[in-house]
Parts: structure tokens; C-alpha cells; sequence
């Protein structure tokens, strides 16, 4: 009786240190995430499926929330970063917001929030400019 006692509670152990060890996409640490649909809609007209290149995003990216910046891959064909102004945690989501000026001497500029699901790393971008919206899901991966 005092083995399986024994491994009775060394079980119920390791199943509550495992539940510890599961990481979250709350923003710790680093993530790699990656562009899957992205979808634009310009004032007086439906939207439609677009790739990452036509509305200026990488299909990879990085989120470093602790120093509030996001940034294009290595691997991108070019060098995009752009300020992380707020973040804050809502309803199991990690939320960060910010602006950007896009192309420089276009007329591009846009406000954006970035949201990601803290369990499965799913997110969602929605960016706002003048006459247009975009939005984008895609997902995330600890980095």
C-alpha cells in the first residue's frame, strides 16, 4: 500500500509540475510569428485576399515585448521595425498597439493592434490608415 501511495502521489506531482512547465505567449519571452492570411479593405470597395508583400509586411517577424519592438527576419527581403507603444494583458490575450509610418514619403501611415491568444500563440493584426484597413492572422511560436 505504501508503494502505490508512494506512486500515487509522485504522479499527481509531475502532472502539476508539467502544468507548470507549459509556457505561455504572455509577452516573457521572445516569439517568432508568421503571416497565413492577410486581407485589405480600401473605403468604397471590398475587401480582398492579399499576400504580406502588397501591404509592406514580411511573412516572419519577431515580437520582443520587454524591449517594445518588432522586427522583420534576417531572412526578409528587407529591414522593417516598428515601436511596440502599449501592451497589456486582456481576457487571455496579449495585446500591443502602436503606429507606423510605413514607406518613407508615402502617404501609408497606420495606427495597428497586434492580439495573441496567451495559450496557442494565434494572433490577429488589424491596422488602420487613411481610406484603407488591413487585417492579418497568422501565429506564433516561442523564439
Amino acid at each position: 500500500m505504501n508503494k502505490v501511495t508512494t506512486a500515487v502521489l509522485l504522479a499527481g506531482f509531475m502532472a502539476i509540475s508539467a502544468t507548470g512547465i507549459a509556457e505561455t505567449f504572455d509577452g516573457s519571452k521572445p516569439m517568432l510569428c508568421a503571416t497565413q492570411y492577410v486581407s485589405q479593405c480600401d473605403v468604397g470597395a471590398d475587401c480582398v485576399n492579399v499576400t504580406p508583400e502588397s501591404v509592406n509586411l514580411p511573412d516572419f517577424f519577431q515580437i520582443d515585448v520587454a524591449g517594445n519592438l518588432i522586427s522583420s527576419t534576417p531572412e526578409s527581403a528587407r529591414e522593417a521595425t516598428t515601436p511596440i507603444e502599449r501592451s497589456e494583458h486582456l481576457d487571455g490575450k496579449l495585446m500591443l498597439q502602436g503606429a507606423d509610418d510605413g514607406i518613407e514619403d508615402v502617404r501609408d501611415g497606420l495606427g495597428w493592434t497586434l492580439a495573441i491568444n496567451e495559450e496557442t500563440g494565434k494572433m490577429v493584426i488589424s491596422a488602420s490608415g487613411d481610406g484603407f484597413a488591413v487585417v492579418v492572422f497568422g501565429a506564433c511560436t516561442l523564439h
